[in-house]
């Protein structure tokens, strides 16, 4: 992976302060490698934050901007001593300083860590969102893929761009929308050239969302058995009831007779 433009800068202030005003110059260096020929060397010349002239070595002479800066650069680029030493400034200042920072940052590189989480999605299309976040590497260059089942994801997938922190090292931000399969497997693939192999993440559902899942199971079943028992036990009292009236009735009956019988037989 070759490294994409790089930027060291070199500032010097120079203010001029009368009510309020402000002028001043930066000087800055780009390069994309160590050598001369890849290297500019850009000064701008600002007043009240307005870039109004600048030289740059890849022009070989000074640029105005403003009627002003126009003027300036007319005058700066008569002057043959002025600008043979602004011809020399990339060699001088520029070439000692990228060395340095050459060997010491740009040719190491750090690698990234990533974790996988889940997200509401912004829509109801999809049940589910995931996000791969990979976090603290470099250099810049990097990839980020999905697989599911062992089969690449190439839909419903959406990355941000390479975000650069404050100390030289990057994040990335991978979104993946899905919908839940029993029993699927679903990975964040990160490739980088800090890495001699790729960093596989596989997703592992939060608890919260295995206990949602359980809660609304033994629900589901603790229902069932409700229903299933009220059943059972209306049944079981309907064919008691209907048992014991005829019962009843038969004995009443037969004690009827007895006691006719009984009177009966007494008068006589």
């Amino acid at each position: 992976m070759g490294l994409s433009l790089l930027c060291f800068s070199l500032l010097f202030i120079i203010l001029c302060t009368a009510d309020g005003y402000e002028h001043y110059t930066s000087s800055r260096c780009l390069f994309n490698s160590t050598e001369l020929r890849g290297m500019e060397y850009i000064r701008s010349y600002y007043y009240n934050s307005l870039e109004y002239a600048r030289f740059d070595s890849s022009v070989g002479k000074f640029v105005g901007y403003t009627e002003y800066g126009v003027k300036y650069a007319e005058m700066w680029n008569n002057d043959q001593g002025q600008l043979a030493f602004m011809r020399a400034q990339k060699e001088k200042n520029c070439k000692p300083n990228i060395d340095l920072w050459y060997q010491s940052v740009l040719t190491k590189s750090v690698k990234p860590s990533a974790s996988l989480h889940s997200m509401m999605p912004s829509g109801n299309h999809h049940p589910a969102l995931l996000v791969c976040s990979v976090y603290d590497f470099y250099p810049k260059q990097i990839k980020v893929s999905w697989r599911r089942n062992g089969q690449e994801v190439t839909s419903d997938i959406t990355t941000t761009e390479e975000m650069a922190n404050s100390n030289w090292l990057y994040q990335i931000h991978s979104h993946l929308e899905y919908t839940p399969r029993s029993g699927e497997k679903i990975f964040c693939v990160v490739e980088h050239s800090s890495l001699e192999k790729p960093v596989i993440t596989d997703w592992v559902p939060s608890m919260s969302e295995s206990k949602k899942l359980m809660i609304v199971g033994a629900f589901g079943l603790s229902l069932g058995l409700v229903f299933f028992l009220a059943g059972v036990i209306y049944m079981k009292m309907s064919q008691a009831q209907s048992l014991k009236k005829p019962q009843k009735e038969m004995f009443y009956k037969l004690d009827s007779e007895l006691y006719t019988i009984v009177s009966y037989t007494s008068d006589y």
